[in-house]
C-alpha cells in the first residue's frame, strides 16, 4: 500500500500527503474495492463481485468490471466516468484520467458466442492514456505509450508511441514531457 500511494504522489503534483491520497482520491477507493471484487470474481461469486463493482461506482463515478486485470500502481486522476470493461487487462505504473473508456466493439447482439473472449484492451506497464479517451477492443497498448486527451483508439498501439486524434494516430516518441491534456505552460507550444 506504501508503495502505491507513494506511486501517485510522483505522478499527482496536487497530492500532498498519503492521508489526503487515501481520505479524498476516488482512483484510490476504485481501486481498493476492484481487488474485493475480484476476490468474489475468481471464487465465482459473480454477483457479489458485481454489487461490490457497483456500490464502488456510486461511491467514486469509477466503474471497473471485477474481472478486469489491474497490476500494480494504477493511479485513476479525478476518475469521474472512468470506465474498464470485463477483459480489460492493466500493466504495472498505468495513469488514466477521467471520461476514459476501456471498452469493447462487439455488437449487443449474439451476445453468447462473446462470452469468455477478449473484447476489451491491454495497456502494457507505465502507459498514460489522456482524459476523455477511448481505448476500444481486444488492442494492445505497448509499454511506455502516450494517449492523447480524446482520442480514440481501435488499433494496437506500439512502445513508446504518442497517440493523438479520432482515430487515434502515432506523432511522435513518448518522452518524460508527455502532456496529457495536450497543453503545455510555455505559452509558444
Amino acid at each position: 500500500m506504501n508503495s502505491f500511494l507513494e506511486s501517485i504522489i510522483n505522478r499527482d503534483p496536487a497530492a500532498k500527503s498519503k492521508l489526503s491520497v487515501v481520505l479524498t482520491y476516488p482512483g484510490v477507493k476504485a481501486v481498493f474495492f476492484h481487488q474485493i471484487a475480484n476476490f468474489f470474481s475468481v471464487a465465482k461469486f459473480d454477483l457479489i463481485a458485481r454489487m461490490i463493482s457497483q456500490f464502488s461506482r456510486f461511491l467514486t463515478g469509477i466503474e471497473i468490471h471485477p474481472k478486469a486485470k489491474i497490476g500494480k500502481n494504477l493511479f485513476i486522476d479525478h476518475g469521474m466516468g472512468v470506465v474498464i470493461g470485463e477483459t480489460s487487462e492493466i500493466g504495472d505504473n498505468v495513469t488514466i484520467y477521467h471520461m476514459v473508456t476501456l471498452g469493447g466493439i462487439s455488437p449487443s447482439i449474439d451476445s453468447d458466442n462473446q462470452r469468455n473472449v477478449k473484447r476489451h484492451p491491454t495497456l502494457k506497464d507505465n502507459v498514460v492514456v489522456g482524459s476523455g479517451a477511448q481505448v476500444l477492443g481486444p488492442v494492445v497498448v505497448g509499454k511506455n505509450a502516450k494517449i492523447g486527451a480524446n482520442a480514440v483508439v481501435t488499433k494496437d498501439v506500439s512502445e513508446n508511441a504518442v497517440m493523438v486524434g479520432i482515430p487515434a494516430k502515432n506523432v511522435g516518441v513518448a518522452t518524460e514531457e508527455f502532456k496529457p491534456y495536450g497543453i503545455s505552460s510555455n505559452s509558444d507550444e
